[in-house]
């Protein structure tokens, strides 16, 4: 752990209480890291904290730690329905983490009980473990916690449990806005008592950011801590001890190159990133059978009551592969990982420093790489630029072999395969289209048949962006698609159901076909949006009963389309806007759905 150390705990101007550096030395942390030294004593010495540090630095010690030596000092102890801590996080993954790591040091002190309120469970659960339990030490996503405290009628006050609290700690909170949570965290802030400790932990500042430290915290201090040895210290956003690499795949060989890469590195703890939730779908159903004798295992933001299950498997893992998408990209610890392999660029540049620091962390060394197509090479320089992240080309992956005939053949086999094939192959164009570096990645630079080859398609499939064009250069499958069985008989048997049905439509109904709108993806979601606002602008003129909370939508949504007119914004902006506005309005006055549902970028 060289180049992270900053002395022993014994060092700090604060004495810690020996439970808790007796806990420290049974996980092995012998030595603090930056970020620790420098927020911990300024937190237990009643100061609010904005700390920003790379990736992997240690953040959690640096919050855990100072809440339990403040909740120690109290003068009145806690009692049972008390909250004296409360820890908010963007993804049940983390705050599944961040309990864990709490959990540890509680053991040694009886008298305080913790609570993990996250999506993906029963919440009436939630309400009936807290009345039932107490908790001292609330870790939370912010959609259930905002719900929880709307849960009066079931019997939980949590308004009246927060009026103790010593300790807010909002991390991630760079993640927490890109989600947009702020509107649940505003909701949050507001059910909490002015004074309090707070602590605010990112790994990036941003303008969004700067107005959460202002209304969240009195008179702050900031921290900002770079990794010692780091070259370009003061700029370089990632680990110091990662090795970042990238390679140049043609399109049909990318997915071979994967697989090569996997089958000569099976004794190592691999995650494999995608753009979207069906690309994690169908391609994780393709390494299971490819890459033998490798436990494969696959995650994605879509997932709700498998997800803590997969992440809690994969980090017992000594070897293995994870498949996931961005939901794993931020503050995600899992231990030894050796390769981070970002099969998709993410669609933000962000993210990518992100992805790579799931490896390299407190001071062990990893390695990522970046599969590139050749029109995409001038991302390396435009990351080196923009994230101060260089990468160095890697060697060419040795023993490629054609593996697309093979998964080719599943689908044919397996209706199921074929059918996740098609849905990747959409998932991808379209998740291409609303890149935020669209000067580098264009769909109109997307050679489609070689595409279609390298997804293994059977046929091409009918999408907006597709209509109009033939593709010489790619050879659909001499099999009629319809006739392809699913390997489940009880979807098969459903399927015919509806086969049967629709034929029987047709026949009562001859030449009266509906058809799908045929507008292109991009364009086709933001004339919606339209339609809809000049319908509810109609029905407004015609005195129709709209509600306060509907006018409001309404009045920022048509600003929204003004500014769209007079070319103010472009429509990926009206689109953005419009819907981080739906989402925060969603999150403020609709029921529970879990912590970050629709909040990926994914199909």
């Amino acid at each position: 752990m060289e180049n992270v150390t900053e002395g022993k705990w014994e060092s700090l101007p604060v004495k810690l209480n020996d439970d808790i550096l007796k806990t420290l030395d049974e996980l092995g942390f012998t030595h603090m890291t930056p970020v620790q030294s420098a927020c911990i004593p300024l937190f237990m010495s009643n100061k609010d904290v904005a700390a920003e540090a790379v990736t992997g630095s240690g953040k959690t010690l640096a919050f855990v730690i100072p809440i339990l030596e403040i909740l120690l000092k109290r003068e009145d102890k806690l009692k049972k329905m008390q909250v004296g801590a409360l820890i908010v996080t963007p993804t049940r993954e983390l705050a599944l983490q961040i309990s864990e790591v709490m959990g540890r040091f509680i053991q040694s002190f009886p008298q305080f009980r913790q609570i993990l309120l996250i999506g993906g469970s029963n919440p009436i659960a939630d309400v009936e473990k807290f009345k039932t339990l107490g908790a001292n030490i609330v870790i939370a996503t912010p959609g259930r916690l905002e719900d929880m405290f709307r849960r009066k009628a079931d019997g939980l006050d949590l308004a009246s449990s927060v009026k103790t609290l010593d300790v807010l700690v909002l991390d991630e909170a760079d993640r927490l806005l890109d989600m947009g949570f702020e509107a649940s965290l505003n909701a949050i802030l507001g059910f909490l008592p002015k004074q309090r400790r707070t602590g605010l932990f990112s790994a990036t500042q941003t303008q969004e950011l700067e107005k959460l430290v202002r209304a969240g915290l009195r008179n702050p201090v900031r921290i900002t801590v770079k990794e010692k040895g780091a070259a370009a210290s003061s700029v370089q956003k990632t680990p110091a001890r990662l090795s970042n690499y990238y390679t140049i795949c043609r399109t049909e060989e990318k997915f071979n190159t994967l697989v090569a890469f996997l089958r000569q590195h099976k004794h190592e703890k691999q995650l494999v990133f995608f753009s979207t939730c069906a690309c994690v779908e169908y391609y994780g159903m393709a390494l299971k059978a490819l890459v033998k004798n490798v436990t494969i295992l696959c995650i994605h933001g879509k997932m709700k009551d498998k997800r803590n299950k997969i992440f809690s498997e994969f980090r017992e893992l000594k070897s293995g592969v994870l498949v996931c998408t961005d939901v794993m990209a931020r503050g995600i610890d899992i231990p030894e990982v050796n390769w981070v392999l970002q099969y998709d660029p993410p669609s933000s540049a962000s993210a990518f420093v992100h992805r790579c620091g799931r490896t390299a962390r407190i001071g062990n060394q990893g390695s990522a790489l970046v599969f590139l197509l050749p029109m995409e090479e001038s991302y390396v320089n435009f990351l080196s630029i923009n994230q101060k992240c260089p990468l160095q080309r890697m060697p060419p992956v040795k023993d490629v072999v054609d593996v697309l005939s093979k998964v080719k053949a599943l689908s044919l086999r397996d209706r199921a395969v074929f059918e996740k094939g098609m849905r990747a192959f959409v998932s991808y164009v379209q998740g291409y289209a609303k890149h935020e570096c669209s000067l580098i990645f264009r769909v109109k630079d997307l050679d489609f048949a070689a595409l279609a080859r390298g997804f293994a398609l059977l046929r091409m499939p009918k999408m907006p962006e597709l209509r109009g064009k033939t593709f010489p250069d790619f050879a659909q499958e001499a099999v009629d698609t319809d006739s392809i069985r699913f390997k489940d008989k009880n979807r098969e048997k459903q399927r015919q159901k509806a086969l049967l049905a629709l034929r029987e439509r047709e026949a009562s109904a001859p030449g009266k076909r509906s058809f799908a709108k045929n507008k292109a993806w991009s364009k086709q979601s933001s004339k919606r949006d339209r339609r809809k606002k000049m319908a509810a602008k109609r029905k407004l003129d015609e005195g129709s009963d709209v509600d306060e909370e509907d006018m409001r939508e309404l009045l920022s949504d048509t600003r929204l389309l003004k500014k769209l007119k007079k070319g103010k914004i472009s429509e990926e902006d009206f689109e953005t806007q419009v819907t981080a506005g739906r989402r925060s309005r969603d999150r403020a006055t609709g029921p529970a759905r879990g912590d970050d549902s629709g909040t990926e970028d994914e199909m």
